[in-house]
């Protein structure tokens, strides 16, 4: 299924964006009258047909419409400390979004090599990624904030079950023992140079329960998708 995205769904009509008219129309050179799927990013998959074939802004009529298409049982929040080099990151944003996570957090730790992100390209990405996967919910990617905003950010909604903080020790429960079943969780994911003494006293003091992700240290780019795999398949 070739997937298209527009954020703005009409109840019985759409119109591409120019991005995607250009590689409706211009690229696959998509007819009046084909049937294509198109998604608004927020659960709703509709099979539509195409009225006018206009390249840059391609207008379709709903033929059908799916709401809560592969809704997740849980929403699933990472908070990562972006990595250095930013390819690792963008793996991670993309494969997490093709194995299913609702929101990404970029935290700003002690050690982090990296503080600022390119959040055009990265939604662009975001927006790839779930048309591949073939998923109609599109991740929700927050601003880059320091550790300890981050922490008030996330405790803030209220969820006191399934709060992680990933920290490689001997005596730490492996991740999924720790898992309760729940309708959400969210997991922090340290940089490179792992987190600092006082983020983890810190996020412990908030709630969040130190767990291992393996027998093995991991990439933080690795940690999150352990982190984000083990999740959706044990709750």
């Amino acid at each position: 299924m070739l997937l298209y995205y527009t954020p703005n769904l009409a109840e019985n009509t759409a119109v591409l964006s120019k991005e995607e008219s250009h590689h409706c129309v211009k690229v696959l050179r998509k007819k009046a009258g084909a049937t294509i799927h198109v998604t608004d990013g927020k659960g709703t998959l509709c099979e539509a047909r195409i009225v006018r074939a206009d390249r840059e802004a391609c207008e379709v009529i709903i033929i059908n419409a799916e709401r809560d298409y592969g809704k997740s049982k849980i929403h699933l929040h990472i908070a990562i400390a972006p990595t250095k080099n930013n390819a690792r990151f963008e793996w991670f944003l993309e494969k997490a979004t093709e194995i299913g996570i609702n929101e990404i957090s970029p935290i700003i730790c002690k050690n982090s090599e990296r503080e600022t992100l390119n959040s055009e390209r990265l939604e662009k990405l975001l927006v790839s990624a779930m048309k591949q996967s073939e998923r109609a919910y599109l991740p929700r990617l927050n601003e880059a904030v320091a550790f300890s905003a981050g922490l008030r950010e996330i405790i803030s909604d209220g969820n006191t079950t399934n709060r992680f903080i990933a920290n490689y020790d001997e005596g730490n429960k492996e991740l999924k023992e720790a898992l309760q079943k729940s309708e959400s969780a969210i997991i922090l994911i340290g940089p490179e140079g792992d987190f600092t003494t006082d983020e983890l006293d810190e996020a412990m003091r908030q709630g969040f329960v130190s767990v291992n992700l393996g027998s093995s240290r991991l990439r933080t780019e690795s940690a999150g998708i352990v982190a984000c795999t083990v999740i959706n398949h044990w709750i």
